[in-house]
């Protein structure tokens, strides 16, 4: 069954540290498998039920533009009668998704992306996650802590091996603190998976806005952010080797990401 809230996906970075492919391509359709990871993120919403998409484009925005313009085409099994021009659909795998591709500029900054996006999300609770990383996460179990807890805003607080910005975490998973430094120590580090009220937007001033900075760390100011802790499988695609980690793990057979 489809489910109302819509899901944002940020996919608008340039991708510097995996430039072996986002020279040629953008990030979210680097492929895993065979498929953009893009089309991984949202294959674990929809199996939660919420197919309605917004994504946030920027760098090569049109090349994703293209990929979804083509999606029904990649997913369909089809005869073209060369003749005539007439397609003759065979059959489709294609999922029953709605997707919202918006510019949201070259250089704007996360923070002025989502900004960016407000007049499509109206006065609703959304979602909001990046456009690299993926997870095993219980949507629905996400989404019901954010609705018990009352906040503007939830994160899924995850522990990679370490070397993204820590959160420090107090009693009932009150983020205290935000932090974007660099640690190696095993902390709770912002895993993405967000859960938002609108009222986030007033947050965040504008294009050069660091969702990641003032956003987050003036909501915890204002113990409006909490954390939704995640104990099991979260990788972000954000090198090279994780990219080649994540194809192992494809390849492998049982991706833990893989829950549809």
């Amino acid at each position: 069954m489809s489910k109302n809230m819509k899901v944002v996906i940020l996919a608008g970075g340039f991708g510097t540290r995996l430039s072996e492919e986002t020279d040629i391509t953008p990030k979210p359709i680097v492929e895993i498998g065979g498929y953009p990871i893009i089309r991984h993120i949202m294959k674990i919403y929809s199996t939660y039920g919420y197919n309605d998409f917004i994504v946030c484009l920027g760098y090569k925005g049109y090349m994703i533009k293209e990929y979804f313009a083509n999606y029904f085409l990649h997913m369909s099994d089809v005869t073209f009668n060369l003749k005539t021009g007439e397609i003759i659909l065979q059959r489709s795998n294609s999922e029953d998704w709605k997707v919202t591709l918006i510019d949201t500029g070259l250089n704007t900054m996360t923070g002025g992306r989502i900004k960016r996006i407000k007049k499509f999300i109206g006065n609703k609770t959304f979602m909001l996650t990046y456009g690299d990383g993926v997870s095993n996460i219980n949507i629905e179990k996400l989404v019901d802590f954010h609705k018990k807890n009352h906040k503007y805003a939830t994160l899924t607080a995850v522990q990679p091996l370490g070397k993204f910005g820590s959160l420090s975490l107090g009693n009932l998973d009150k983020v205290n603190k935000f932090t974007e430094k660099l640690a190696r120590d095993g902390s709770w580090i912002n895993g993405g998976f967000f859960v938002l009220e609108p009222a986030i937007f007033d947050y965040i001033e504008g294009d050069n806005t660091f969702w990641e900075r003032e956003p987050l760390e003036k909501l915890a100011k204002d113990d409006q952010l909490i954390a939704y802790k995640h104990f099991g499988f979260w990788r972000c695609m954000d090198t090279l080797r994780d990219k080649r980690e994540l194809e192992e793990l494809w390849e492998s057979g049982n991706p833990p990401w893989k829950i549809w």
